[in-house]
């Protein structure tokens, strides 16, 4: 099975000018988990609640780190997972496009 999560929008400090420091952002999760049914499902309100709950807390300076960090925290919370594609936006960064960073982990 394939758990989508789209267009997971939230706000959080993350980035390294000083400014991103201090004012939050919006970013915005796409992530696709593909997970052995058979060994129980996983609840996709509970890995919403991890990832925004993570990029808060974490104040991630990049973008990079912030999706090092939850394939780790992802894995060990939801051990069924097999693979994890995820993808985090800041769309209001440039003006006239939205930037992202896109990682694929098979376990």
């Amino acid at each position: 099975m394939i758990i989508t999560i789209d267009e997971l929008t939230f706000e959080c400090i993350i980035g390294i000018l000083d400014a991103e420091r201090t004012t939050k952002q919006k970013v915005i999760v796409k992530a696709e988990i593909d997970y052995d049914y058979e060994d129980g499902f996983i609840d996709y309100a509970l890995v919403t609640e991890h990832i925004k709950n993570s990029m808060k807390e974490h104040k991630f300076k990049l973008i990079e780190e912030a999706i090092l960090s939850l394939q780790t925290s992802l894995k060990t919370s939801f051990a069924s997972i097999n693979s994890l594609n995820l993808t985090i936006y800041k769309p209001d960064i440039l003006p006239d496009c939205r930037i992202g960073i896109t990682q694929k982990t098979n376990y």
